[in-house]
């Protein structure tokens, strides 16, 4: 029997956990047919990615995984590779261009980035863009409706939804909380506002690696719908080919 890839891997691995509850290494291991140091790597991958807990010998499955993690963990986690993706994303936006940002983590590190802009308009709902960009001279910053959300620090509601229909900018910048390849651009927010894809010419995806090959909970929108993606350099080489058949991908340096 062949070695299956490692995106099927992780595939297998999150559903033995969701019917076994935990599993040892060794039992992953065997399950697989892979060694168990190549396991380990796989559960960190998917701890990462918040769909595992590890335990003692093994892991067990991440019950609250559809639940929102507070604003300042989630900035916190891969910020390295946010601030990469953030400075890539960023370079994109030229002086003049209007953009709009959505409320993620990795989004925030563009707005520090954009900074330096010159007579650039950012249209947004996170307080936290807002916060980033109150007292950038060279841009102006639109802020959405909506009824606050303290565990994002952002607005959400039809308040929301209703701003943005009115916009067209140059470019949509949004992260996601996975690229699955069997079910697209995914989030674990039912509050995703779907119009943010509708707001822009260009659509440009920015998701660490940790997040590519792993499922979340709501399918936002196909891989072939965003005009780029931008991630960090610890995309594996077998996913950064499968999205470049894809979309274009972007490797931020």
């Amino acid at each position: 029997m062949s070695e299956i890839t490692e995106l099927s891997r992780l595939d297998l691995i999150v559903g033995m956990l969701k019917t076994n509850t935990s599993a040892s290494i060794a039992e992953i291991a065997q399950a697989c047919r892979v060694s168990q140091m190549t396991i380990r790597r796989d559960l960190q991958k998917l701890v990462e990615s918040g769909q595992v807990i590890r335990i003692p010998g093994g892991a067990r499955i991440e019950y609250w995984r559809g639940a929102e993690r507070s604003f300042q963990e989630r900035l916190e986690k891969m910020s390295n590779a946010k601030r990469q993706i953030g400075a890539a994303a960023a370079a994109l936006v030229a002086d003049g261009e209007s953009v709009v940002l959505d409320s993620g983590t990795t989004t925030l590190y563009i707005a520090r980035e954009l900074r330096a802009r010159r007579d650039v308009v950012v249209f947004t709902f996170s307080l936290a863009v807002l916060e980033e960009l109150a007292s950038a001279e060279g841009i102006r910053v639109e802020l959405t409706g909506g009824v606050y959300r303290p565990s994002s620090h952002d607005l959400i509601g039809h308040a929301v939804a209703k701003s943005l229909a009115s916009v067209y900018a140059s470019t949509v910048i949004f992260g996601a909380a996975s690229i699955s390849f069997t079910h697209g651009v995914m989030v674990h927010d039912p509050d995703t506002q779907h119009e943010l894809l509708r707001a822009g010419k260009r659509k440009v995806l920015v998701v660490d690696s940790s997040k590519i090959g792993v499922e979340a909970t709501y399918r936002l929108c196909g891989i072939e719908n965003c005009d780029l993606i931008v991630t960090d350099r610890g995309i594996s080489p077998e996913h950064l080919v499968r999205l470049r058949q894809i979309t274009a991908v972007q490797v931020a340096e």
